[in-house]
């Protein structure tokens, strides 16, 4: 529809959707959908949104949502956002035609059409700058933290790892040399197992760079030299994850990141993301750091960009919960009900005692 508006080198045009709620919402950072609102936003052809009662259409009574573009915005909606909340603005039918029961009249039509051109903040129409729906999703790495045991349940785990069961597998056409493969990798894996036995299974090592020392004395001894995929799948089988453990780092003493442990933030648009990180994140969680390499292919600054409108957020009225007492006093009139109906059938007025409910 956007496609088709006349330009607006031509004087422009003005596109009214009717849709359903998921696309104020659906999609994360990045995303197709994220990206479809983050276009409309960046270009600043979004005028309002009109949330609409529920049960206004035949087969279906979802609230639904009028989109409002154009791409020549007067000069006071520039760079804003009008949401309009017209829910309460219905009035029921006499006779019901499938799901819909609720019709807007005339008259209510004129209200909402009063409140759009006012662009004005009220009860049922708030403003907002384009930015206000925008946030940069950015990647929250904890460090990797393991111990290590040669423990017989971990050297049993070994026989699962695919990089350790790759050893006893041949790409090679089936032949003698097929075989020959095979039965050297079968080798290999049995002399691994032997080496790995001579460690002590007691023993539980918190710092990785240690065990690796130990468990390299232990292959060198029995003069194996296995692959990085056959020591990276026993390094994987023989440590758990433990939070009392050393920091697990990288060639270059950079922390390792546990993919365990990886978790995102959105940041508001507009917003440093070093100070929101500094005050939102690492008060709560130690040894945390945002990942850099995590950025939007668009403007290249960290974190992903997305877009998304929360219209609940904007108009929710908090309901306080019934008073204690209320609640209590509902209960036992509900109890006084339930020992009424059952001496009726019962047949026995009475035999239930003078304080049937303690009973």
């Amino acid at each position: 529809m956007l496609n088709r508006v006349k330009p607006r080198e031509e004087g422009g045009g003005r596109v009214a959707i009717v849709m359903n709620g998921s696309p104020l919402f659906t999609g994360d950072a990045g995303s197709g959908e994220s990206e479809i609102r983050r276009w409309i936003m960046e270009n600043d052809w979004l005028e309002a949104i009109v949330a609409l009662p529920e049960q206004l259409f035949y087969n279906t009574g979802i609230p639904t949502y009028i989109w409002v573009l154009s791409n020549n915005k007067p000069a006071k909606r520039k760079g804003k956002v009008q949401l309009m909340d017209a829910t309460s603005f219905w009035s029921p039918m006499r006779k019901s035609l499938g799901s819909k029961r609720r019709e807007i009249t005339p008259d209510q039509i004129g209200q909402i059409t009063q409140l759009f051109e006012r662009f004005k903040e009220g009860e049922h129409s708030k403003i907002f700058p384009t930015t206000a729906f925008g946030y940069r999703k950015i990647t929250v790495e904890r460090p990797l933290r393991l111990n290590f045991q040669a423990s017989p349940e971990r050297i049993e785990r070994l026989q699962t790892e695919k990089g350790f069961t790759n050893l006893a597998t041949s790409k090679k056409k089936p032949g003698k040399e097929h075989d020959t493969e095979v039965a050297e990798g079968i080798e290999l894996q049995q002399a691994i197992l032997k080496a790995l036995k001579t460690l002590n299974p007691a023993k539980l090592h918190k710092n990785r760079p240690e065990f690796l020392g130990v468990l390299n004395a232990a292959l060198r001894q029995h003069k194996l030299k296995p692959p990085a995929p056959v020591l990276k799948a026993i390094l994987s089988a023989l440590s758990e994850r433990d939070e009392t453990a050393e920091i697990c780092t990288g060639e270059k003493g950079n922390p390792e990141a546990d993919p365990e442990l990886r978790d995102t933030e959105n940041v508001p648009l507009g917003e440093d993301v070093q100070e929101f990180f500094a005050r939102e994140v690492e008060p709560h969680v130690p040894d945390v750091w945002i990942n850099i390499s995590v950025k939007d292919p668009q403007d290249g600054k960290i974190g992903r960009v997305g877009y998304e409108i929360n219209f609940n957020r904007y108009f929710y009225k908090y309901q306080p919960p019934r008073p204690l007492e209320d609640i209590v006093a509902d209960i036992r009139m509900l109890e006084r009900e339930i020992v009424r109906m059952l001496r009726e059938v019962a047949g026995r007025p009475g035999s239930l005692g003078a304080n049937p409910v303690n009973q």
